[in-house]
C-alpha cells in the first residue's frame, strides 16, 4: 500500500504540489513573514533619496500645470454643458495637487526607488501610446491597438508569446465590438 503525501488538497480537490514533484521534499521551505520581509528588503532597488523625490515631483507638477493651461484654452463650460477642456482640467488639478503634496510632504519618503533600466518602461509605454494616437486617424485603431498590446504585454510585461497574441487579439476584438458595433462611435476603424 502506497503512502500519500501529507499535503492538504486545495479548493476543488487540487493538490498543493507543483506539477512534476514527487512529494513534500520537493517543495521550497516556507518562510516566516519576518524572513520574507527581510528577503524583499534585500532584493528591492536602492532608495532614490530626497533630491530624486523632489525632481520627480517637479516633473509631475510641470506636466500638470501645462495640461491645466491647455485644458483652459480648450474651454471648460459648465457641469451641465461641459466643453472639451473640463475633464482634462479636473485631471490636471488632481495632478498639480498630488505633485504639490509630494513635493512638500513626501520628499522624505524612503519607499521611492532609484531610477534603473526598468524606470524607462513608462516612457516606452507613453511613446507607444502616442504612436497609436498618431496612427489611428491614418489606418484605424485595430492595427495600432494590436501592436500596442503586443509591445506592452510581451516587452513591458514579459508575458509568453502565446498569451500575448491571444489576449491582444481578444482586447482589440472586444474594443471593436464595444465601440464600433455596439456603441457606433466615430472612432477611426478599418472594417
Amino acid at each position: 500500500m502506497g503512502t500519500t503525501p501529507a499535503v492538504a488538497a486545495g479548493r476543488g480537490g487540487s493538490s498543493a504540489l507543483p506539477p512534476g514533484s514527487d512529494g513534500p521534499e520537493d517543495l521550497p521551505e516556507a518562510l516566516t513573514p519576518e524572513e520574507l520581509a527581510a528577503q524583499w528588503e534585500e532584493e528591492k532597488p536602492p532608495a532614490a533619496g530626497p533630491l530624486a523625490n523632489a525632481a520627480s515631483s517637479l516633473v509631475v507638477l510641470a506636466v500638470g500645470t501645462a495640461a491645466l493651461a491647455l485644458s483652459v484654452s480648450m474651454g471648460l463650460g459648465t457641469p451641465e454643458k461641459p466643453e472639451p477642456g473640463l475633464w482634462p482640467f479636473l485631471t490636471s488639478c488632481v495632478m498639480v495637487a498630488l505633485a504639490t503634496f509630494q513635493l512638500v510632504w513626501g520628499r522624505h519618503n524612503r519607499d521611492a526607488e532609484k531610477f534603473t533600466r526598468m524606470s524607462f518602461a513608462p516612457l516606452t509605454g507613453l511613446a507607444t501610446l502616442a504612436a497609436m494616437v498618431a496612427l489611428m486617424p491614418l489606418i484605424g485603431f485595430e492595427i495600432p491597438a494590436l501592436i500596442l498590446c503586443i509591445i506592452w504585454m510581451k516587452f513591458l510585461g514579459s508575458e509568453t508569446w502565446r498569451s500575448t497574441l491571444v489576449i491582444s487579439a481578444i482586447v482589440v476584438a472586444s474594443f471593436y465590438g464595444i465601440f464600433v458595433l455596439a456603441l457606433g462611435t466615430s472612432i477611426p476603424h478599418l472594417f
